[in-house]
């Protein structure tokens, strides 16, 4: 009785719906994953695929720092780098951050 029909429909249509509440949303976690996760995740494969072609005689620099020759791959997860003339180093193969200069691949037959 004391609301006429025209001040309740005008509440109705006030309220934004269920999608335009969510929009916003869904656009932060769409921008954050161009920007941010996709990249990262290009990034580590990468990575990935520089280190699971690591051989013997290419110049590395691991992630301390130090640069070496691989003399010899351990087993998947670990190489043996040569810092100096007589001084080999036992690493994890994920702590190679660069390789410098690739080696020639071995002949076949030699």
């Amino acid at each position: 009785m004391f609301i006429t029909p025209a001040y309740a429909q005008d509440a109705l249509a006030g309220a934004p719906s269920m999608l335009v509440q969510i929009l916003p949303f869904v656009l932060i976690f769409a921008i954050m994953y161009f920007l941010i996760i996709r990249p990262q995740r290009q990034r580590m494969k990468k990575h990935q695929e520089m280190v699971a072609n690591l051989r013997r005689g290419d110049t590395v620099v691991t992630s301390g720092g130090l640069i070496g020759k691989v003399a010899k791959v351990v087993d998947d997860g670990e190489i043996q780098i040569e810092l100096t003339e007589g001084v080999k180093v036992r690493i994890v193969r994920s702590m190679v951050q660069e390789v410098r200069t690739k080696s020639e691949p071995a002949k076949e037959g030699a």
